[in-house]
């Protein structure tokens, strides 16, 4: 890993914190920290390149990030019992839908970006 990529990463999500309280967005600023960030990919992909490194590198641990939220899910699980019938249904119905809606997607790329000759077999 690369400390300057690892200090760039946390100036993009400074300028992103920054931009979410200077215009009042409703949107968190490690969000917008992050589309700079892509955009900056794209405007420069020799940034991307020196980057990809240290991304791979945190990709790898990111299970890592789950275990604050874990620890707070069985903090707060006092407070969870009275709803805790409305949390699965919301948990349970969210992973099915996110599961077909990426179905639909998934089915919809693949016909649009199959190649022509597959969609219009010559006969013989």
């Amino acid at each position: 890993m690369n400390l300057t990529s690892l200090a760039l990463l946390l100036v993009f999500q400074c300028l992103g914190e920054g931009a979410a309280q200077l215009l009042g967005l409703p949107v968190p600023g490690p969000v917008i920290g992050m589309l700079l960030l892509l955009l900056s990919f794209l405007l420069y992909p020799r940034l991307a390149d020196f980057m990809e490194q240290t991304s791979w590198g945190i990709l790898q641990h990111l299970s890592l990030l789950f275990v604050p939220a874990g620890v707070g899910v069985i903090a707060a699980s006092g407070q969870l019992k009275g709803d805790l019938w409305a949390i699965l249904v919301a948990l349970v119905a969210s992973t099915v839908l996110a599961i077909a809606v990426g179905a639909l997607v998934t089915q919809w790329a693949m016909k649009r970006l199959r190649p022509a000759a597959d969609q219009n077999p010559e006969q013989p």
